[in-house]
């Protein structure tokens, strides 16, 4: 089996049985959480006189359809480097809100060196996920980026506060930036 459909069997396996997922876009090409799409559909049982409902559950095909759109899209920006398309790609796909798509957007205008963008879809990102630890990487990064130094500090203590550590991906990556070993 191709590595892509292994982690999209492993990511569908695991929103099954309701294991948050987040993004690790730094340099790996894993996408994030599908939407929790939810539906109810009453039991045929009740208890003391009151209809009960079975547990909410995901809908697959929609996360199946966004797994691919989004794998699609991410693919375009970071495999092919084709920001542009990436982000209506992913504009397309209607998840604005959601923090990883609106990371990925964020993202993609950074290296387009469209700042003003980036820092609204981050702002997007953190206003739907506050501790999204990816979002705070990139954040940093366009703090770096910008000439703000301390700002990107602050980011990357943010960071190391949600990883816990100060080996997590995100926060090894905007360490090199802000240092000036690595760019993203």
């Amino acid at each position: 089996m191709r590595k892509t459909t292994l982690l999209v069997t492993a990511m569908l396996a695991g929103a099954s049985l309701g294991v948050p997922l987040v993004a690790a876009a730094m340099e790996n090409n894993n996408p994030p959480a599908p939407p929790q799409t939810q539906t109810n559909q009453p039991s045929s049982g009740t208890t003391k006189g009151k209809t009960t409902k079975k547990p909410k559950t995901q809908n697959n095909s929609s996360a199946d359809d966004f797994l691919k759109a989004y794998h699609a899209a991410y693919a375009l920006i970071y495999d092919k480097g084709d920001y542009d398309a990436g982000i209506a790609a992913l504009r397309a796909m209607g998840y604005d809100d959601n923090p990883d798509v609106a990371t990925t957007i964020g993202y993609a205008s950074r290296r387009l060196g469209r700042y003003d963008d980036a820092k609204y879809w981050y702002d997007k990102a953190l206003a739907a996920d506050p501790n999204h630890v990816t979002t705070w990487s990139y954040y940093g990064m366009w703090h770096a980026e910008q000439g703000n130094v301390l700002k990107a500090k602050e980011d990357l203590e943010k960071v190391r506060t949600i990883c816990g550590n100060t080996e997590c991906r995100e926060y090894v990556a905007l360490k090199a930036v802000i240092d000036g070993t690595k760019t993203y």
